[in-house]
């Protein structure tokens, strides 16, 4: 029987990736009550899966250490997927998961500055 073995490096060892269905409404709602959040959700919107690194959110307004919290929220909420690839950490909007769980609750983010 074959085995799929995936190798990561230690810094994605540390990552944490919850399950849309496991994540609260209240949960969801925290999660995109930040604007930076938001805007980050509505970039990765605009972009294929696995296409935006998170060094390519350095022009929003906030230190890279927040940054990096604001990432880790929207992981821990479903929203996010993450991989390292070499030395950049590659980002992937869970959106058909995340509809799934709360309809239309991303479509309103998206569209919140059309």
């Amino acid at each position: 029987m074959e085995q799929n073995v995936r190798t990561t490096s230690s810094r994605a060892r540390g990552l944490t990736h919850t399950a849309p269905a496991e994540v609260t409404l209240q949960a969801a709602l925290e999660a995109l009550a930040d604007p930076i959040r938001r805007r980050i959700v509505r970039e990765l919107a605009e972009v294929p899966d696995w296409e935006r690194a998170c060094g390519t959110f350095n022009h929003l307004p906030v230190a890279k250490s927040t940054l990096s919290h604001h990432f880790s929220v929207l992981r821990n909420v479903g929203l996010l997927e993450q991989r390292d690839e070499g030395a950049r950490r590659l980002n992937r909007l869970r959106r058909a998961e995340f509809d799934e769980r709360f309809p239309g609750l991303l479509a309103l983010v998206i569209a919140e500055d059309a």
